[in-house]
Formats: C-alpha cells, sequence, structure tokens
C-alpha cells in the first residue's frame, strides 16, 4: 500500500498526541491534517475529504460521537475512535454508530498505525463479482447491498463483515476468524466488538418479517445461510 495516496484527519483536543502522531505518520508516508475540535474538523473534512479520520471523543464544540453521526450521514469515511480506559459505553456507542474500530489511551503508535493500514487495505478489487445468498445481493465494486427490491445502508465495517461472510455461505466462521480476517488484528478484548457489529448487521438484513439469514452457533461462531 503506498501511504503517500493517503491523508490522515486526526482530531484531538490534546496537541501533544496532535503532534506526535502526526510526526509517526508522516514518518510512515502519511499525510496528516489536524483538528483541535470537532466543529473545525468537520468542516475541513467536507470542504476537503481524506481517507480516514482518527477521532477522539470528549473535545470542545461538538464531541466525537456528534462529528461521527454528522459524517456518517453525509459518507462512509472509515473511522477510528480514541477512547479512554474506562469509556466502555462510549466505545460500544461508537461502534453502534458506525465507527470501525477503537483504541484506548494510553495507545501505542504503532498499534494505531497498524490499524489505520488494516482498514485501508480492505478495499476490494474493481470489477469483483457480486455475491448472492437467497435474496441478499451485494455488489463489491458500488458497495450496494440490496435485500429484494429494499436497499440496505452499511458501515465499511459492516460491509466488509458481511462480504467475508457472504464469501463463506453456509460455514461457520468464529469470532477469531473474523478478527483477523476482516479486523486484520487479534485485540485482547473484542468480543464486544464482534458482538455489536454483529447485531447492527442482523438488524439491518433482516427488517420485519424477512426470513432469518445470520445466524449465531453458541460457542463457535456465526453462518450467513439462506
Amino acid at each position: 500500500m503506498d501511504a503517500m495516496k493517503h491523508t490522515i484527519a486526526l482530531v484531538d483536543d490534546d496537541r501533544n498526541i496532535l503532534t506526535s502522531v502526526s510526526m509517526t505518520l508522516e514518518a510512515e508516508g502519511f499525510q496528516v491534517r489536524t483538528f483541535t475540535d470537532g466543529e473545525s474538523a468537520l468542516a475541513g473534512i467536507m470542504a476537503k475529504p481524506v481517507d480516514l479520520a482518527v477521532l477522539d471523543i470528549k473535545m470542545p464544540r461538538m464531541d466525537g460521537m456528534e462529528l461521527l453521526q454528522r459524517l456518517r450521514s453525509r459518507s462512509q469515511l472509515p473511522v477510528i475512535f480514541l477512547t479512554s480506559k474506562d469509556e466502555e459505553v462510549d466505545q460500544l456507542m461508537g461502534l453502534r454508530l458506525g465507527a470501525d474500530d477503537y483504541i484506548t489511551k494510553p495507545f501505542s503508535q504503532r498499534l494505531l498505525l497498524e490499524r489505520i493500514r488494516a482498514l485501508l487495505r480492505r478495499r476490494p478489487p474493481r470489477g469483483a463479482a457480486s455475491l448472492e445468498v437467497g435474496d441478499l445481493q451485494l455488489n463489491p465494486d458500488t458497495r450496494e447491498v440490496h435485500r429484494g427490491e429494499r436497499e440496505i445502508e452499511l458501515t465499511n465495517r459492516e460491509f466488509e463483515l458481511l462480504e467475508f461472510l457472504m464469501r463463506n455461505e453456509r460455514l461457520v466462521v468464529s469470532r477469531e476468524r473474523l478478527l483477523d480476517e476482516v479486523w486484520g488484528y487479534d485485540p485482547m478484548a473484542a468480543t464486544n466488538t464482534i458482538d455489536v457489529f454483529i447485531s447492527n448487521l442482523r438488524r439491518k438484513l433482516e427488517a420485519g418479517d424477512e426470513p432469518r439469514l445470520l445466524h449465531t452457533k453458541r460457542g463457535a461462531g456465526y453462518v450467513l445461510k439462506d
């Protein structure tokens, strides 16, 4: 991956974090744009799009949660949250609102770099064949998902999770394999992360009286089948 082609928005009211993380990312070839509050970040990202955003939660003028919601209403920009260790509720809420990942403070900058690269790598090749499971259709090129005539709006991570499950139709996939194949890493405490994304995905796929597609195999993992 050519990092020079990717621009990262770094949003945090701690200028020491902005300076140190910017130096690390720029040393790896990324372009970095920094913001110290949510309002300026939203205006800046909308005026000049970036490839990925790293957001703190507690910020002045507009916190990270509201900024994520504003971004999600306009784009599917990959987003990583920075949270404190005692903010589990915030972590889960961020995932439900559409964040792709989170890292707790204090954090290793090498770990952040790994997570950024993992997110940016997960782009499907052009011309990839559409996938179908029952009345569910996924187009990797347009990143559109339909169930019958109903279009389903997914976040980047939800899309990647669904695509992997569809490519492994009828196979039981463990949490560990999902973390490795979809997230690209194996964090120490990721059970909540997987559960939140599966829950969000199931809610979006199975509206009303539509038959269930995404099944849980207790103690084993998940399986997508018609």
